[in-house]
């Protein structure tokens, strides 16, 4: 069974930070792709940052500087250190791990 829980939203000022975590229940992580996503209401889903099985990665140009995306296998868990938040980062952000299905994702609110 596929299980994995996305975690670490909540409420943040603009200029803070929020760490997101993605953690599954064995050791796919490593070998799989993992992409944060996320929606903000009204729009569509989009990609924030992935990290590839060779631990390169790519960002949406949007979040470059601010967002770091890393993975630790031997915790299963996939991180999304995200700072320097600002009002336009307020989003649903969901963790993608290679094909599996979508989780229910994480409230990410950021506050003047």
């Amino acid at each position: 069974q596929l299980k994995f829980v996305e975690s670490g939203g909540g409420l943040a000022q603009a200029g803070g930070s929020l760490r997101l975590s993605c953690t599954t229940s064995g050791s796919a992580l490593r070998f799989n792709a993992v992409t944060w996503y996320r929606q903000a209401p009204g729009n569509e889903r989009d990609r924030v940052a992935t990290i590839y099985k060779t631990d390169s990665t790519l960002y949406h140009d949007s979040v470059k500087g601010r967002f770091t995306i890393y993975r630790d296998d031997a915790k299963n868990t996939a991180y999304l250190q995200m700072n320097n938040l600002t009002l336009e980062d307020t989003a649903v952000y969901y963790c993608k791990i290679g094909d599996w299905p979508w989780g229910q994702g994480t409230q990410v609110t950021v506050s003047s």
